[in-house]
């Protein structure tokens, strides 16, 4: 194994560079990889834009869909190194889908305390921009923060991307 963390987050805006960063994280190990995505296909853009990524990816990676029970994915996987892209998609889908929050964030925590090979998160910083007009969006964008902040205390390693450069926040490269 390398001296990857055991738990890295990495953070940063809307084509910032981090989905490409956190697959170079695990490109320093041993393949095979697995890489659990959490979006959906919900239109022909979005669907390019899964395409795009699995290209990017290669045959490497073993691909799963995890749009919920993402502590079970972990928690299966957590002799595998792993990616998880994106946490945002992630929550974004269990708020519309009404589901218990707190507790799903609760055994996504749990999980990632339990692996023992490093498992690297995607996640949107959505906390920078203006004050969503909407109800649901200013409930999206709080809880994104207290999720970020939440990996962010357990992970070994955040980096924050910027402009397609890595900034490291807590630990080291």
């Amino acid at each position: 194994m390398s001296n990857l963390a055991k738990v890295t987050l990495v953070l940063g805006g809307a084509r910032s560079g981090k989905s490409r960063y956190a697959e170079s994280l695990m490109a320093v190990l041993q393949p095979p990889w697995v890489y659990v995505a959490t979006a959906e296909a919900g239109d022909a853009e979005m669907a390019e834009r899964i395409a795009a990524h699995r290209a990017r990816r290669g045959p490497n990676w073993h691909t799963i869909e995890a749009l919920a029970n993402l502590d079970r994915v972990l928690a299966d996987h957590r002799s595998e190194p792993v990616l998880v892209d994106c946490l945002t998609l992630w929550l974004s889908k269990l708020l519309l889908d009404d589901s218990a929050l707190e507790d799903e964030m609760v055994r996504v925590e749990k999980s990632l305390l339990l692996a023992t090979v490093p498992k690297v998160l995607v996640s949107n910083e959505v906390g920078a921009g203006i004050v969503p007009e909407h109800p649901l969006g200013r409930r999206f964008r709080d809880l994104q923060g207290i999720l970020n902040q939440r990996v962010a205390a357990l992970a070994d390693r955040v980096v924050l991307m910027v402009a397609g450069l890595p900034l490291v926040v807590k630990g080291s490269l």
